[in-house]
């Protein structure tokens, strides 16, 4: 308790010093369990070698943490009041590069790993972010309900979606804990989870990615319909329209099933029957 109680009164301590106070449009909710970020480290197996990314810096706990266990620190926040906290906070740290600016928007150096807890208002744009770069390992908290979508099976309803399919296709997906809302101040409405991403080779193979990824993005919009409605907006982008569509899209393996009952597999295999018989109707 006195670790938890140090950090919040730390936390108190420079708000009040810098003169800064928690944005909510900015999800700031700043860690205040020394422990938790303690752990943070440790599911990332941080070595001296690494270059690890942190977005959202906040009032630099993390950073500091993580500066002494790896070769550098690439520090990413987009609030400027918070980044003259960071200047001053952590300016005896040589190994931290601390940059100015939105995640989505700013170049980043290269980098290995990833711990961070960015804002909640970001995570699934961050995420689709993160998914296209490479990486070792990634121990991000999100918010529980996100974590949970994230990991979510096609059994899961509501949970499984557009986000579930895209992470499953690049990473291993594990829930690690889940984060009480009394370990942030100020604490957030809601519970949080830590999650650890593992890239890894695509489970199953697709013809072409970017038909995979539209294919996904567009069903998952009428995720209620079954396949044969739902994908004939995919084939109107592809240049098909009127009876061909609706024809193809008659013949399609999973026509008469509900887009949420579909697994990664089977989007897979649906792109790849789209895209040969598309084919051949073009030869004809």
């Amino acid at each position: 308790m006195a670790q938890i109680m140090s950090l919040l009164e730390k936390t108190k301590h420079l708000l009040r010093l810098y003169k800064v106070s928690p944005k909510k449009r900015l999800g700031q909710n700043f860690i205040v369990d020394g422990s938790l970020l303690q752990r943070l480290l440790s599911y990332a197996s941080i070595t001296s070698e690494d270059v690890i990314l942190e977005i959202g810096a906040g009032l630099g706990f993390l950073t500091r943490l993580l500066s002494e266990k790896c070769k550098k620190v690439i520090a990413v926040e987009v609030d400027r009041n918070l980044v003259e906290v960071l200047e001053m906070e952590l300016n005896d740290l040589k190994n931290v590069e601390l940059i100015e600016g939105d995640i989505l928007n700013v170049s980043v150096p290269c980098f290995n790993k990833v711990v961070s807890v960015p804002p909640y208002s970001i995570s699934s744009p961050m995420l689709f972010w993160l998914l296209q770069r490479k990486f070792d390992c990634a121990v991000l908290l999100f918010q529980k309900e996100f974590a949970e979508r994230l990991a979510a099976s096609s059994a899961e309803g509501k949970d499984y979606g557009r986000l579930t399919v895209t992470a499953y296709y690049f990473t291993g997906t594990e829930l690690l804990e889940q984060v009480p809302r009394k370990m942030f101040c100020p604490p957030p409405k809601v519970d949080s989870m830590v999650v650890r991403l593992k890239p890894r080779k695509p489970p199953f193979i697709v013809e072409d990615e970017e038909a995979f990824f539209e294919l996904v993005r567009v069903m998952f919009t009428q995720r209620n319909k079954k396949v044969r409605n739902a994908i004939i907006p995919f084939l109107h982008k592809r240049k098909m329209a009127g009876r061909n569509a609706v024809k193809l899209a008659d013949s399609l393996s999973f026509h008469n099933r509900r887009v949420w009952e579909l697994t990664p597999e089977d989007f897979g295999a649906l792109t790849n029957e789209v895209i040969q018989k598309t084919n051949e109707e073009a030869l004809l």
